[in-house]
């Protein structure tokens, strides 16, 4: 029985250094992980200089910072046309599936990170606001006796179409931000829509503020992954939701041959000739090449303080929408 007990103890301790390390690796840091979900401000104050990946290339973490502002600031002004290209148009059915994954109801407050284009929050606006014109007529039809008059009083009166929803896009980079509210305005979106110049990794919100926390493409250009999670986590009521749909591993082999084909041989040369902007987007195709496997990202999820975490891979695993909790 003292040897079992001795095996298991062994084991779960190796399980937990092999996480530890991987998450040194992805983040740059050697110390060990931060327990206190704050802990991304404390580390933020003082940490070495360290290197990371920049894609393919070795860079240090402040480097990187640039280059990755350099790279979304460039490409702002075609990200949504780049978007339908490269996927075909497929990933309006990704951000589709990540709305019906979330199933708001009216009056969630919803915080989408590195949402600057305004992809997320316009679905969720629309999502919301057919939810609340369903609940009005289930109301109206239940009451028999209204007269027509009474009826569109009700329909005249109604002072939120959202019902009490509000989302608040916030992203890095202000010419992402400038396209989203740009798009906006011209598909008549201004009740429940706020936009904010934040950080992922230091988010400028108080805590317990959102019931859900989105990112959709974004997390993978984090600096620090970790400190990305810790501030989702930090940020999010108890109870509430992080929702995150990011570009992940292929498990097909004879299809994650032929996206390597396109990705690296087809994507950057519409990058030029679209955006003008071969570089970024081959930035953009080593940078999912970076990012954890399925498993090893819904770890890091875990260690954030996330509880019921789980996963769906679409496309044969080329995106996966991963989910977890603030219990």
């Amino acid at each position: 029985m003292a040897t079992h007990r001795s095996c298991a103890l062994w084991s779960y301790c190796g399980r937990r250094w092999s996480r530890m390390m991987r998450c040194c690796r992805l983040s740059g840091l050697c110390s060990s992980w931060p327990s206190d979900p704050l802990g991304a401000r404390h580390l933020s104050q003082e940490k070495p200089a360290t290197e990371t990946h920049f894609g393919f290339e070795t860079v240090s973490e402040e480097e990187k910072r640039g280059k990755v502002y350099h790279v979304f600031e460039s490409v702002a002004k075609k990200y949504d046309v780049m978007n339908d290209m490269m996927s075909l148009g497929i990933h309006r059915i990704w951000k589709d599936l990540l709305l019906y994954k979330m199933r708001p109801f009216p009056g969630t407050q919803l915080l989408d990170v590195a949402g600057g284009t305004g992809d997320i929050a316009f679905r969720f606006l629309n999502y919301v606001q057919a939810q609340h014109k369903g609940k009005q007529r289930r109301q109206l039809r239940a009451q028999q006796n209204l007269s027509w008059e009474e009826i569109a009083k009700k329909y005249q009166n109604e002072e939120d179409p959202l019902g009490g929803s509000r989302v608040v896009v916030c992203d890095i980079n202000k010419e992402m931000l400038k396209i989203g509210k740009q798009k906006a305005r011209a598909q008549g979106y201004k009740a429940g829509l706020a936009w904010v110049l934040g950080d992922a990794e230091e988010l400028p919100f108080d805590d317990d503020k959102f019931d859900v926390y989105t990112i959709a493409f974004g997390i993978r250009n984090v600096t620090h992954i970790d400190q990305a999670l810790q501030e989702a986590h930090r940020v999010l009521k108890p109870g509430g939701r992080f929702l995150c749909l990011e570009f992940s591993q292929v498990n097909n082999p004879l299809i994650s041959r032929l996206y390597d084909l396109y990705s690296f041989q087809v994507i950057p040369v519409l990058g030029e000739v679209i955006a003008g902007d071969w570089k970024s987007y081959q930035y953009l195709v080593e940078s999912i090449r970076q990012f954890p496997s399925q498993e090893e990202f819904r770890e890091m999820i875990e260690d954030a303080g996330f509880e019921k975490v789980t996963y769906e891979s679409l496309t044969s695993g080329i995106v996966a929408i991963h989910s977890g909790f603030k219990l």
